[in-house]
């Protein structure tokens, strides 16, 4: 299968999936039976995890949707060489904690021309399966190159793994003879100034709220200076006051201010959300920590040395490494996890 041919496959996929939101929307007469297995998938999936709202798996989705276009493909792969003939088993573990949070690796693994061997997370264990089965009735030539596994992995000739701190140690001791991905914790971090807009602030909301926070792209933590007004801050969080009505959400924000208040640690409070001063990255879920600076460019030679539990910076300076505000569950083809780029390392395989 030539590299155009695997480009087309997948940009059929994400027509698929802009066909069955247009369905969502009642915006097509339609019903196709791939509709109706993908909407199956979902409700399964809301069924067996909480955290998988159909609200958060629709955007998941979208963002799919949006990335899967031949344009995109085409811009993502022309940087790379695929000339190699040889064909290689890629080892594919996948964490679960946003919806289909391992399909890049996914696409990237087939992109390149290798087989995989996908171990999902017990988590997010129906969504994938179903868009393979349409990927593979786009072009069944994918079919052979897919297996799904639930036993211990075999067979393959390379690694990519994703997962806490602790499990890292694991996979580096059980993968790390071979050629490897391993991907550890990692937290978004926003840098405010006081002088954000309404627009910039409703963004960060997005930022960190979406996914309940469950995911690495989420801002766990602000910065911002000593004197910040935290009144348009908390007005624009509010948008997502709605989180009130979620038990799973509401049950963590309950939990971790009982705690923090047992302990006689001091919080802002809005309802739904707590923040704490906390000189740490990866916050519990309802919790934002945040850490006043008074030289920003101290404040970045800070975080440099911190740059291997940072995923995301988000700034309004959107100079160097940092995005815009509202930009971080919207990452594009080529914005790899943890820095590190996939396709490179898979076409040098």
């Amino acid at each position: 299968m030539q590299l155009q041919q695997r480009i087309n496959a997948f940009a059929k996929l994400g027509s698929f999936l802009n066909e069955y939101l247009n369905f969502l929307g009642e915006k097509t007469d339609d019903v196709s039976t791939g509709y109706l297995t993908l909407q199956n998938a979902i409700n399964k999936a809301q069924a067996h995890n909480g955290w998988f709202t159909q609200e958060n798996i629709v955007f998941s989705l979208t963002a799919w949707a949006d990335a899967l276009t031949l344009n995109n493909l085409q811009l993502w792969t022309s940087n790379y060489s695929f000339l190699k003939n040889t064909t290689k088993n890629v080892a594919v573990i996948m964490a679960g904690n946003i919806p289909l949070v391992g399909f890049h690796d996914f696409i990237s693994v087939l992109i390149t021309g290798h087989n995989i061997i996908v171990k999902q997370s017990s988590n997010d264990a129906y969504l994938l399966p179903v868009l393979t089965q349409k990927l593979i009735e786009i072009e069944p030539l994918f079919k052979n190159k897919i297996i799904f596994s639930s036993e211990k992995l075999q067979n393959f000739d390379a690694v990519i793994a994703t997962g806490s701190n602790n499990s890292a140690k694991y996979f580096e001791y059980y993968f790390g003879k071979h050629p490897h991905i391993i991907r550890k914790n990692r937290n978004s971090i926003a840098i405010l100034t006081g002088n954000e807009t309404k627009k910039e602030l409703l963004g960060l909301a997005n930022d960190i709220f979406r996914y309940y926070g469950l995911g690495c792209r989420n801002v766990s933590k602000i910065y911002i200076p000593e004197d910040y007004n935290f009144d348009p801050f908390f007005n624009a969080m509010y948008s997502w006051k709605s989180l009130i009505n979620q038990s799973k959400y509401m049950n963590n924000y309950d939990y971790n201010k009982a705690v923090y208040l047992m302990s006689d640690i001091a919080l802002l409070d809005n309802g739904f959300m707590l923040l704490k001063e906390d000189t740490g990255f990866s916050s519990p879920i309802s919790v934002i920590y945040y850490e006043t600076y008074k030289n920003r460019a101290k404040l970045f030679e800070k975080l440099n040395q911190e740059e291997e539990k940072i995923q995301c910076v988000v700034s309004s300076n959107t100079d160097g490494k940092a995005i815009a505000f509202g930009t971080t569950q919207h990452p594009k083809l080529w914005d790899y996890a943890d820095g590190v780029d996939t396709l490179l390392f898979l076409s040098g395989l």
